[in-house]
């Protein structure tokens, strides 16, 4: 019997590999890691010494913009490519410039060289952020993806959960040369590791979509949908990142204890990825209740931040926070992996990425800029509301077969295969 030909004119089983070692997706867990840790390990050094360096408030604020206003606009871009030309040359590449551009940062008692590093390094994870999501995709097949997404998911949390407490110890040892240092070698272990281990995926037959496709595609609810769940879990991310700490040092707990909030969300939502997307893939959680319950789990943690003082509310916040967004994020990324078509994963990860980085720019500019008029509490207010109408867009449950047909087996996307 012929095998089902998909919407991309190719084989089903030529979609992805006939197996998975658990080998050839430890390289891309350790991508998700490196840009995670690489953007906040920098981002807390330059917050903390920024005095020493000389640094105004308005540099401080271009250097920590300049990593994510690059992958705003290259994400996407990266992501088309390695639907072109496949997802192992992107990421390699990527990770490659990556340690390549962190070597500048050697230089950087500089602020100019320190500007250079940062928009290099966004640059070069522009690159393999939305390429190892979509090779993680591409692996995963329709019965791994809940647990192959919650399991990268996990591994970047916990990149955002060290990165700070280890870039702060690495300047003390030795400044910003020893962290740069750090980081250009492991953008180049991580690529050698690729290079050996991941699998090459070819490149599927792509269909040549007019603006109209593109333009339809985008507003569908399944992928709206889970993007726009993605950037609101990752706003609030970028909120309590830089709030709890503010509202633990109200309470004088201290350095530590005002960093450790930060570092128990993280660790939260790191522990639990996994599981969620473990239950999904046993058929026991659903997309559209899980993201809503995850959704509704970080608004409850916003408000009880804004509204109830005292430390022990703002752990619970932190705990309640770090879990809405360990259920919601492996939920949206595995929903949109499962509606979309093979060969034009790259891009579809792209976009959703770009989706993120959005709501981490935007969450603490909303929050910082209410509270400047009317106070914190109403800040944390008002991004709790957003993210609880966020829940009004959740896809549904019935995930769209990615490679559905019509009866006469043309395929539903339109266009043609270039």
């Amino acid at each position: 019997m012929k095998s089902a030909v998909t919407l991309t004119g190719v084989k089903a089983s030529d979609a992805m590999p006939p197996s998975v070692q658990a080998t050839q997706r430890w390289p891309l867990y350790a991508a998700g890691f490196t840009t995670a840790f690489g953007a906040h390990a920098v981002a807390a050094g330059l917050g903390a010494e920024s005095a020493e360096i000389g640094l105004s408030l308005l540099a401080l604020g271009v250097l920590l913009a300049l990593y994510d206003i690059a992958e705003v606009f290259l994400k996407p871009v990266f992501g088309s490519l390695s639907d072109r030309i496949g997802t192992k040359p992107v990421i390699v590449g990527g990770l490659l410039a990556f340690s390549a551009t962190s070597l500048i940062g050697l230089w950087a008692d500089q602020p100019a060289m320190l500007a250079a590093a940062r928009l290099g390094q966004g640059m070069a994870a522009s690159a393999f952020s939305p390429a190892s999501s979509a090779s993680v995709a591409r692996l995963a097949g329709k019965k791994n993806t809940g647990r192959y997404f919650g399991r990268y998911g996990s591994w970047k949390g916990l990149g955002y959960a060290i990165g700070p407490l280890l870039g702060a110890v690495a300047i003390i040892s030795g400044g910003f040369t020893l962290l740069f240092g750090i980081l250009a070698a492991l953008g180049l272990v991580v690529a050698v590791w690729a290079i050996l281990s991941v699998p090459h995926l070819e490149p599927l037959p792509r269909h040549r979509y007019t603006i109209v496709d593109v333009w339809r595609q985008s507003t569908e609810r399944s992928f709206l949908g889970p993007t726009l769940v993605l950037a609101a879990a990752t706003g609030a991310l970028g909120a309590a990142v830089g709030f709890l700490p503010a509202l633990a040092a109200r309470e004088g707990l201290g350095t530590a204890g005002s960093v450790a909030v930060v570092t128990v969300l993280a660790l939260t939502s790191s522990l639990l990825q996994p599981r969620i997307g473990r239950l999904r893939d046993q058929g026991a959680l659903t997309d559209r209740p899980g993201m809503i319950a995850g959704l509704l789990g970080i608004a409850a943690g916003t408000l009880i931040a804004g509204l109830l003082p005292g430390a022990a509310w703002i752990y619970l916040a932190a705990v309640l926070i770090g879990a809405g967004i360990g259920v919601a994020t492996p939920l949206a990324f595995a929903h949109l992996a499962d509606s979309t078509p093979a060969e034009r994963l790259g891009r579809t990860m792209g976009s959703a990425e770009l989706g993120r980085e959005l709501g981490d720019a935007g969450g603490p500019l909303l929050v910082g800029g209410i509270a400047v008029a009317a106070g914190l509490p109403w800040g944390l207010g008002a991004l709790a509301l957003l993210v609880g109408l966020t829940t009004l867009a959740a896809p549904g449950s019935e995930v769209r077969d990615a490679n559905a047909q019509d009866e006469a087996g043309i395929p539903l996307t339109g266009g043609q295969v270039s």
